[in-house]
């Protein structure tokens, strides 16, 4: 149904509510993104209306640290657009902070806690190899 696919891949030995921080924050970056990714506002019964969704599934998905450096340095080497977390900005308080800490890292020393991206199926399963269906 869908020739993209949107993928979410989150460190396997995080915090539940550490995950779930990190999906919705890289979430709402790859929407950010890509402006033909939200559909309608949704209406209720009784004409009560609800903000827009995604007019696709997010695929969560886990992996360690040493993949998701993989999958990071995958996403890099075919110039797919992604977002991303690491875990220092668990320290930050706010998005500004966020950005100084993040500037600080590259590729080669970023602690990945997460990393998301939409591009086309077979892209997106060949970077995303190694992490498996989130449990």
């Amino acid at each position: 149904m869908f020739d993209k696919k949107f993928a979410v891949v989150v460190r396997e030995d995080l915090a539940v509510w550490q995950k779930l921080n990190v999906t919705a924050f890289l979430t709402s970056g790859v929407v950010a993104g890509h402006d033909d990714l939200i559909g309608e506002p949704y209406i209720d019964a009784t004409g009560n209306a609800y903000h827009p969704m995604s007019i696709q599934p997010i695929i969560v998905l886990s992996a360690d640290g040493p993949t998701l450096s993989k999958i990071q340095r995958r996403a890099l080497d075919r110039d797919v657009p992604a977002a991303l977390y690491i875990e220092e900005m668990f320290s930050t308080g706010h998005d500004d902070a966020n950005r100084t800490v993040f500037a600080e890292f590259g590729p080669e020393d970023a602690k990945v806690v997460g990393i998301a991206l939409r591009a086309d199926k077979k892209t997106v399963d060949k970077i995303t190899k190694g992490a498996k269906m989130h449990a």
